[in-house]
């Protein structure tokens, strides 16, 4: 019985000159929650087209479902589900025809459609609105609608591209409760974003950055092993001051705000103290509290995309 529901080996897309994808490799289990993470333009996007058997890699490949996405496309295609990042929905149908039309795609005898919409209807809360027209909806429930359709059809592998782009906080700790239950039935779930704080929810996350994965494993390992500095977390009577005179200390490898407390990256927090101290101190500002605090996963990613442009750098310095 076959263990991953996705695996790819060295694929690569170039369009002309441009690498959108370089040389990825990786595996995805059946049932896993897989998160893309990474900035608009690193390649997430495109691999997830070449996935879903719409594009054709230059070199490399994959299998999904068990299907090869060069030689068996079709099949590849009926196995998954995909989201766009714009809603793949008919605005002027309401809700129930909008999953009529789609359960009807994959030709399902008539007592299985219903099954399939009023269950559905059910999971994504829209049982109270099959006869609103889809325009009407709140962005909220367009997304609920959008992965119900995307799924209606029972199949093996969901892919989501930037699915809460657009979407307000409710809707989006709303919609990962969806995906939390969808996976828990077994379907394997490939989600593309970048925003860090909803890669917690995913078994595991691949950092992805210039068409390349910089890092990959669950949340809780690139945390503990993947970042090489520590963080301070610093209160002081004004914010801005002190993340103006943080950004001048050389230890400070990194400075941002955090609400409002001055959060800093350094090598080791108990030799880097003593200098932002005496620095803040010459500026008038004194620091109430200072404490180590556990990176998240937008420090690792900052921090390797740092790692990376430094190394770049180096490689264009002349010897």
């Amino acid at each position: 019985m076959q263990e991953n529901a996705i695996e790819v080996k060295n694929i690569t897309k170039k369009f002309d000159r441009f690498v959108a994808v370089d040389d990825v490799s990786f595996t995805v289990k059946k049932g896993e929650i897989l998160g893309l993470l990474g900035p608009n333009g690193a390649g997430k996007t495109t691999l997830i087209r070449m996935l879903c058997a719409i594009l054709k890699p230059t070199g490399g490949t994959a299998t999904v479902a068990g299907h090869d996405i060069i030689e068996e496309g079709e099949e590849v295609k009926k196995s998954i589900g995909y989201m766009t990042q714009k809603f793949s929905l008919y605005d002027n149908l309401t809700v129930e025809e909008n999953l009529e039309f789609f359960s009807g795609i994959y030709h399902f005898p008539s007592r299985k459609r219903e099954r399939r919409k009023r269950f559905m209807l059910d999971v994504t809360g829209l049982k109270g609105k099959t006869k609103m027209l889809t325009r009407n909806l709140a962005a909220g429930w367009k997304q609920r609608l959008a992965i119900g359709c995307a799924v209606i059809h029972e199949p093996e592998i969901v892919f989501l591209d930037e699915p809460t782009a657009g979407v307000d906080p409710i809707s989006r700790r709303g919609f990962w409760d969806f995906i939390q239950k969808i996976s828990e039935k077994g379907l394997t779930v490939i989600v593309t974003t970048h925003y860090m704080d909803e890669a917690e929810h995913c078994h595991n996350i691949c950092l992805m950055y210039d068409g390349k994965f910089i890092a990959a494993g669950n949340p809780q390992e690139l945390k503990e092993k993947k970042m090489p500095w520590e963080l301070l977390e610093l209160e002081v009577d004004s914010p801005m001051q002190g993340l103006e005179i943080a950004r001048t200390i050389p230890v400070c490898l990194d400075v941002g705000l955090r609400g409002r407390f001055v959060h800093v990256l350094v090598e080791k927090a108990v030799l880097a103290l003593p200098a932002i101290e005496k620095a803040f101190k010459s500026q008038g500002i004194i620091i109430k509290r200072a404490e180590r605090r556990s990176p998240s996963l937008e420090d690792v990613f900052v921090s390797l995309i740092d790692s990376v442009e430094k190394e770049k750098l180096k490689r264009k310095k002349p010897v």
